[in-house]
């Protein structure tokens, strides 16, 4: 299950930033982990669990955006969402397309408390 050393790699820069900020306290933690990330929600959610025990997350609400696969087709130019890595225009049918968005997996914030 790689969503437990995902989740520690989240908890150890969270860790790391709290320390920079002089807070009292982490109060919310925000991910950012796209759709086609490879990540299995429930299994990161599970594993984040037991990662932030003992450790200044523990009490802190986590919260998940997922955003959506967005591509753009190179032939005619149109943006479109996707749900899978292979894809095809919906306008051309061509396969010359970039991934805009969809494999994030970032710290977007950490709300803390003095």
């Amino acid at each position: 299950m790689h969503e437990m050393s995902i989740a520690l790699s989240i908890v150890d820069i969270a860790e790391k930033e709290f320390k920079k900020s002089g807070a009292a306290k982490v109060t919310e933690l925000e991910l950012e982990i796209g759709l086609l990330a490879g990540i299995e929600y429930d299994a990161l959610e599970f594993a984040m669990q037991m990662a932030v025990k003992n450790t200044v997350l523990e009490k802190a609400v986590l919260k998940l955006d997922k955003p959506a696969g967005l591509a753009k087709c190179n032939d005619c130019g149109l943006e479109f969402e996707v749900k899978e890595m292979i894809f095809s225009c919906p306008d051309c049918k061509g396969y010359n397309n970039s991934l805009i968005r969809g494999k994030e997996l970032r710290v977007k914030s950490l709300l803390v408390d003095d």
